[in-house]
């Protein structure tokens, strides 16, 4: 027997089976094995080599098998455009068949199959379709002149593509018309040239109105937006235009209402303000505005980005509708923030004192960032509107009273241009402002209250003094903070020049010498050389009268603010930034806002034409829902390292010598060893316990608690990707431990992960699986977590959403995040300092929970803890009762003090917390139960 039995075989193969299910005599069979080709082209395996056997299943009648043959067309005619030539008749035939389906379906995928030798076919089929008498050919056919233009525009040019597209403005079905403006639109961005053959003029106007009507609202967005790009001949067809625009205010669709917002808005420009139709159409504006923000999180914040810009044009039209923009305790960040900004710009001296009694009850809430911009949004209201300037400072004030650390930083920035706006008003605050001034750990906020002692160093008695104090740290300090200090210096020189020139010698000697900063050493050059030749001159450059600032340096510059009024419901819209600054190779504006009637030019909103500022930057974009699992999370532009601040620890006050007992436990005594409390001092080195000189020399290994491993996703859920994992803490990172298994019949590649918006910022690092993993493999991976991600409480505070992609699919999952992998190494309070801080956080604010069925020691307890940065303070014990005192610190510095009791026999512990965010409480009872029982 020859070799030749080697190169046989009997295995045909899926390829050579679905070829001969495709050349099958039987029409059901055929069907199937077209479906089959489909399927698998889908899931991205290569059946490009069944090309000629299904272009041959397109010479049927038969409608599905029509459109699969279609769809595996126009997926594989670009990698085989000498074999795609093949289906150019059966298309033209297509394209006279008496089916109106199957004409339109032809038509259609002509223009989808981006081959030239195609496209030349396409012109005559095409033509017919645009005079088809079916309407839904005809509407099809006005796409696909569209597609073919961006295929080849000179060619569309030449057949007079062009003049069938606009004849079909005054089609007689609607539908139609809004397809020819939908790809009237799409030819004219990418085609100037075509703009003036396919510009709206008078005549074409009325059918478009006439077509607003009837069409869907897709349709009626198309429509919506070339109104807008058109300008009325006078304002009586303005108001025309305005009247049977205005039922569209009340559409149930969003898309729908902004674009008729866009029209009424453009339009108004064009009428005299004085007249009664201008007025009742400012009227009708509201509303609509006010309805969508009732809306789902999401439409509401791209409502309020539009408001933002129509509020700055006219103020008018929202004025009496202030409440609607209150925050509501469950709006997401991005909502809270928005709505913040369009309070801002609404208030007046009417509505003040209800919008500062929200925004110092929004002073008070969890959300560090939300908290930042209320404080400095009763900065701004002081700015605008001057006769409520005292009831907003004696609110700042009422708030630095609170000791919280980030809102202390907020009322010194703000407070700071306060004085800007009224010179020598409020300067009796300034001795409150000096008491908080080791709080201060923040450029902005330090850098402000340098400001603030060198503007008012005459009227401070230790001004030098609080200056050398942040002197003494000079080349630690933020670049902000130097150059604002340097300058504070030397008007203190000016102002006190007997006592305080060592000391503007010593700074002008840092600032020179000492600093590579060249922006802080040519100001120090400029100050040495005026202060040694003029000091006259010196003192009028440095001390000369600083001009006023005002609320209208915010509003965006009024030339782009016209331009972004025509591209409300747009993404310009927004980002607040044109076209042309996030859209590749897109004309810097289509039509710019008519020019307002002479009548109206007084209503006109204007910017500060001497301060204009540039627009404020994009969100890269709109962040989904905490609810919403469903987004794709892989492509989420998390944007730049959070701003998030939580508090700092309470700074310690001197405590006296009484025997009074604040805490009612014997709790001051723990500031000394007391012979008769029996105080023995934790494990730490502070406490110079045996047991932790061990653990200091490292022969006694310490080691975290890590949860079993749960099952996250399901191989049967997730096309044969399994994915198990946990959370720990390693080398002072949390990290999250993954495994993930292929129980698929073909490799897994392409691995990433991403986390939506979550309490704490975490974000992922690098995912480290550099090879495909092969079927029933299984790779385990650590990936460390950073804090640097974006902010938004979740609930619960720890649930955390990821995705996870492969080269099959994204898959999304939640899960929660054990506190105690996000309890940070340096957690350990000065025993001082942990009683000032008890005594300073509120009664109420403590919570006690019960820890059941423990069987351990304080001893193990503590070293258990310990070993999970939960440290010990202290231990006291009080009628044979172990009592532990605790802190520890979160990543995002919430400090949590903690009280445990430990009564030998009884397996029950008490656990008592005390922190400023209770938010944090059952997280951290958790953990410590856990932990415990580990």
């Amino acid at each position: 027997m020859t070799d030749s039995k080697y190169f046989t075989t009997t295995k045909k193969g899926e390829i050579y089976e679905l070829k001969g299910e495709l050349n099958s005599e039987k029409r059901d069979k055929k069907r199937e094995a077209v479906k089959k080709v489909i399927a698998s082209m889908t899931v991205g395996k290569d059946v490009s080599a069944l090309f000629p056997d299904v272009v041959n299943c397109m010479q049927t009648d038969h409608l599905e098998l029509k459109k699969l043959v279609y769809l595996y067309l126009m997926n594989y005619a670009k990698s085989q455009p000498d074999m795609a030539i093949m289906a150019v008749n059966t298309f033209v035939k297509d394209c006279e068949d008496p089916n109106p389906l199957i004409r339109a379906l032809a038509v259609r995928t002509m223009g989808c199959i981006r081959v030239d030798k195609i496209t030349e076919y396409l012109g005559e089929p095409l033509r017919k379709c645009l005079k088809d008498e079916d309407p839904y050919v005809r509407k099809t056919a006005a796409v696909c002149v569209a597609k073919l233009h961006d295929i080849n525009p000179i060619l569309v040019e030449d057949q007079g593509f062009l003049e069938l597209l606009r004849d079909l403005l005054g089609d007689s079905n609607p539908m139609v018309v809004a397809n020819a403006v939908a790809a009237m639109s799409e030819i004219v961005e990418t085609s100037p040239t075509a703009l003036k053959m396919l510009e709206i003029n008078s005549a074409t106007i009325g059918k478009l109105l006439t077509a607003l009507n009837e069409c869907t609202e897709w349709g009626q967005v198309f429509i919506l937006d070339s109104i807008a790009n058109y300008s009325p001949r006078d304002e009586r067809e303005a108001q025309s235009i305005c009247e049977r625009v205005t039922p569209r205010l009340s559409h149930a669709n969003a898309a729908v209402v902004l674009s008729a917002i866009k029209v009424v808005m453009k339009l108004l420009e064009m009428m005299d303000q004085s007249a009664g139709f201008a007025g009742t159409l400012v009227k009708k504006l509201a509303p609509p505005l006010v309805t969508l923000l009732s809306a789902e999180p999401e439409i509401q914040y791209v409502a309020l980005r539009n408001i933002n810009l129509i509020v700055q044009k006219r103020p008018e039209i929202l004025k009496h509708e202030m409440k609607v923009f209150f925050v509501k305790y469950n709006d997401p960040i991005y909502v809270k923030l928005e709505k913040l900004d369009i309070m801002i710009r609404l208030t007046n001296q009417a509505n003040i004192a209800q919008v500062l009694a929200e925004l110092k009850e929004y002073a008070t809430e969890v959300d560090v960032d939300f908290v930042r911009k209320s404080v400095r949004a009763i900065g701004r209201c002081a700015i605008k509107v001057e006769a409520s300037a005292e009831r907003c400072v004696s609110t700042l004030l009422d708030l630095i009273q609170t000791k919280v650390n980030y809102v202390v930083q907020e009322a010194v920035v703000v407070i700071k241009d306060i004085f800007r706006k009224y010179p020598n008003k409020y300067e009796s605050i300034i001795s409150t402002l000096c008491e908080n001034l080791d709080t201060l750990d923040e450029p902005e906020a330090r850098a402000s209250m340098i400001w603030i002692i060198g503007e008012y160093a005459e009227r401070i008695d230790n001004a030098d003094e609080l200056l050398e104090s942040f002197l003494e740290g000079f080349q630690d300090e933020n670049a902000q903070v130097q150059l604002q200090l340097l300058t504070a210096i030397v008007k203190l020189f000016l102002k006190r020049p007997t006592d305080t020139q060592e000391l503007v010698q010593q700074v002008l000697s840092l600032a020179t010498q000492d600093s590579d900063n060249p922006d802080l050493r040519d100001r120090g050059y400029i100050y040495w050389r005026l202060l040694s030749t003029d000091p006259a001159a010196a003192k009028d450059v440095v001390l000369a009268e600083k001009p006023l600032i005002s609320e209208e340096t915010d509003l965006i510059e009024p030339t782009l603010l016209d331009e972004l009024i025509c591209h409300i419901s747009s993404l310009a819209s927004v980002y607040h930034k044109p076209p042309s600054a996030f859209v590749e190779g897109r004309q810097a504006v289509r039509k710019a806002l008519p020019p307002r009637s002479q009548s109206g030019e007084g209503e006109a909103v204007q910017a500060a034409p001497e301060a204009p500022v540039a627009p404020p930057q994009p969100q890269a974009t709109v962040i989904p829902g905490m609810d919403s699992l469903t987004g794709d999370l892989l492509d989420l532009d998390l944007g730049g390292p959070s701003t998030y601040q939580p508090p700092a620890a309470v700074q310690p006050q001197p405590i006296g010598g009484g025997s009074m007992d604040l805490l009612g436990e014997g709790l001051d005594s723990l500031l000394g060893p007391s012979p008769v409390s029996g105080m023995d001092m934790g494990p730490g080195p502070r406490g110079g316990g045996v047991g932790d000189l061990f653990s200091l020399a490292g022969l006694v290994p310490t080691t975290s608690y890590v949860p079993p491993q749960e099952t996250w996703i399901e191989a049967g859920k997730s096309k044969g990707m399994e994915v198990n994992g946990t959370f720990s803490r390693k080398n002072n990172q949390a990290c999250m431990e993954l495994t993930f298994t292929n129980k698929a019949m073909s490799p897994m590649a392409g691995f990433a992960v991403q986390f939506n918006k979550n309490s704490f910022g975490l974000a992922p690092g690098i995912l480290n699986i550099n090879t495909p993993l092969a079927p029933n493999a299984a790779a385990n991976v650590t990936l460390a977590l950073t804090t640097t991600g974006g902010v938004q409480k979740m609930e619960p505070l720890n649930n955390l959403q990821v995705a996870v992609k492969n080269n099959i699919d994204v898959f999304y999952f939640s899960c929660q995040v054990p506190l105690n992998v996000l309890f940070v190494e340096d957690g350990e309070m000065d025993k001082r300092v942990f009683l000032a801080t008890w005594k300073d956080i509120p009664s109420q604010n403590e919570e006690q929970y019960t820890i059941a069925n423990v069987e351990h020691s304080a001893d193990t307890v503590t070293t258990k803890l310990r070993n999970n940065n939960i440290f010990t303070i202290a231990k006291r014990n009080v009628e044979g009762q172990d009592m532990l005192y605790q802190s520890l610190k979160l990543t995002n510095n919430i400090w949590v003090l903690a009280e445990l009791k430990i009564q030998p026999g009884n397996n029950n512990f008490m656990l008592s917390l005390k922190s400023t965010t209770l938010d944090v409480y059952p997280g951290i009872y958790q953990s410590y139960d856990a932990i415990v029982r580990s």
